[in-house]
């Protein structure tokens, strides 16, 4: 029986074949190529396998399929088309086809993909993530957000420190332009007069102005920017926006602008700066943080005696719970230690072995620290 071509690859084979057989023999020719020469002369008879013929046939049935409904349909509804016609196939093979001889669907209007994670390239990223300054005025956050109202839209700019949480300047207009981003840093300025402050914000047209940079200079500010699509570098000002439209702006209609900016107002000044908690400073109140305190002694271990066992010595409350990325004492959240408690397991005439013995094993294992003790019926323990 001759052998058949197993894939393209074959056929290139025996196309090279055919076009040098006056040149070389045919049977040196399938040798150095790999392939039987029973094969090449089954392609002669028929060039094309019942597999190549049946795809000629459906790739007619795609393309008519495809140009009937105006070249909009994909392979999924080509398939079904060809379904509602009596004809057998996958849609897997629909989509080779179509993908193989460059049949793709109309799309609508494209959406422009940018590429994510690119610094930028006049302003360095010199915050870099650290939301934990150890002073006030080392680091600001600043950012833009909109609010809807009726007579359309009121930009807002804030400006926040990062080590109090509190929003030192903002500013709100109706227009997006540069003036609302520097009145918003001018009042901050103005309140707590910075040097060498880092003032990051997002690669907003506004914050790569030249205007932006040169009032940062003059102030004594160092610019910082985020990279490009990355929205977590400047994430306590996204945190901010999330806050004040969860606690106040959803919950409200605005007719007006100036509504809008009366109860923003409300909320930063009367509400979020003296009393709102942040979460970072031991959850103080924003206005009373000026210099974090010092971390409170470790408590000295209950058990006094350091000659026991390791397992014994090594349960004095000495654990660790993490907070905003850092290792708090367990002083500042209380935790009592567990005792452990001892649960009988009473054992009778007919008990299974292997059952007893899978209780034993989760009970020594028990979280809790549940020690086992068996005894038998009637068995008294003190």
């Amino acid at each position: 029986m001759p052998a058949k071509p197993k894939s393209d690859r074959d056929r290139r084979k025996y196309e090279f074949i055919d076009a040098h057989r006056k040149q070389f023999p045919v049977e040196v020719m399938c040798w150095e190529l790999g392939v039987a020469p029973s094969g090449y002369y089954a392609w002669l008879k028929c060039p094309l396998s019942k597999r190549a013929v049946e795809d000629a046939r459906l790739l007619r049935l795609v393309r008519a399929s495809f140009t009937a409904r105006q070249g909009i349909f994909r392979a999924p509804r080509v398939f079904l088309d060809l379904r509602e016609a009596g004809q057998t196939c996958s849609k897997h093979r629909v989509a080779r086809l179509m993908r193989e001889n460059g049949l793709r669907a109309l799309h609508g209007y494209r959406t422009r993909r940018w590429e994510v994670g690119k610094p930028a390239v006049l302003t360095p990223n010199l915050l870099e993530r650290q939301f934990d300054p150890t002073q006030p005025d080392m680091a600001w956050a600043t950012d833009i957000t909109y609010i809807g109202t009726w007579q359309g839209w009121l930009y807002l700019a804030v400006v926040i420190d990062l080590f109090s949480r509190k929003v030192v300047g903002w500013a709100a207009g109706p227009t997006i332009h540069r003036e609302l981003v520097l009145n918003a840093l001018a009042t901050a300025v103005k309140q707590r007069r910075p040097r060498g402050t880092i003032s990051h914000s997002d690669q907003g047209v506004r914050y790569g102005s030249d205007a932006w940079r040169r009032f940062c200079r003059s102030n004594r500010l160092e610019p910082s920017v985020s990279r490009k699509g990355n929205w977590s570098d400047n994430a306590v000002a996204e945190a901010f926006f999330s806050s004040l439209k969860k606690e106040r702006i959803k919950k409200r209609i605005y007719p007006t602008r100036d509504a809008a900016l009366a109860d923003i107002a409300e909320y930063i000044d009367q509400f979020y700066n003296p009393t709102r908690a942040a979460q970072p400073c031991g959850r103080s109140q924003p206005r009373s943080i000026r210099r974090r305190p010092p971390a409170p002694a470790a408590p000295q271990s209950r058990l006094g005696d350091t000659a026991r066992s390791p397992q014994k010595a090594g349960n004095s409350n000495r654990r660790y719970f993490p907070i905003q990325g850092r290792m708090r004492q367990p002083d500042l959240m209380p935790h009592p230690p567990v005792r452990p408690r001892a649960l009988d397991v009473e054992v009778t005439p007919d008990a299974n072995p292997v059952a007893l013995a899978n209780r034993a094993r989760v009970l020594r294992g028990h979280p809790n620290g549940v020690h086992h003790r068996v005894r038998a019926r009637g068995e008294h323990l003190e």
